[in-house]
């Protein structure tokens, strides 16, 4: 069994004003910085390798968490949201109706236009995931939310067109468990990386 960690990266300036991030290449903000050096990752997560998505926000949240620049992998990077990028999330609902409706109506398949998909991300996810499996190596990758959606949705066969089966907290640690084949399957979720 080989176990496959996933933790959002810390807010950044984007995300505390509802702006699309996607591809956007944002660092940490001063708050989100400060909130991720009062993280600590469970003990559990001992002796894991740790990679991250190449966007900044990732590699420097990772960087605080494990000590060391992790090694990135372009597979992780965050959903591309392309003409969307650098928009408010209410100039968006204004643009497109309602957006929740808009992903509830195409789950895996909704995208912006030009951009991808959760089901894109899951076949650029797949490779890394049987990789892992391979060669055996728990690991923990920072990346975004919208890998991690993309993750658990294939781990729980979940097609995004209603709520998930249970709701992925941003502040926390999701352990995975891979199949010889990287099928991913929920093994703790909601681990928090908050010190009570």
């Amino acid at each position: 069994m080989t176990l496959f960690a996933v933790i959002r990266h810390g807010p950044t300036s984007w995300n505390e004003t509802g702006i699309v991030q996607g591809r956007s290449d944002i660092p940490l903000s001063d708050a989100g910085r400060a909130l991720v050096e009062s993280w600590r990752p469970p003990g559990e997560l001992s002796g894991f390798s740790w990679i991250s998505s190449p966007l900044c926000r990732a590699v420097e949240t990772a960087t605080i968490l494990s000590g060391q620049k992790p090694a990135a992998d372009p597979r992780l990077i965050e959903m591309d949201w392309a003409q969307w990028e650098g928009m408010k999330l209410p100039d968006l609902r204004l643009q497109l109706g309602d957006l929740m409706k808009a992903w509830e109506a195409k789950g895996l398949d909704f995208h912006a236009p030009g951009g991808e998909s959760p089901r894109d991300v899951q076949t650029r996810l797949r490779p890394l995931l049987a990789a892992r499996a391979r060669n055996g190596e728990a690991t923990v990758a920072v990346c975004h939310k919208g890998v991690i959606r993309a993750l658990y949705a294939l781990a729980v066969s979940w097609d995004m067109t209603d709520k998930p089966p249970l709701k992925l907290r941003d502040d926390c640690v999701h352990i995975f468990t891979l199949a010889p084949d990287g099928m991913p399957s929920p093994h703790r979720l909601n681990l928090p990386l908050t010190v009570a």
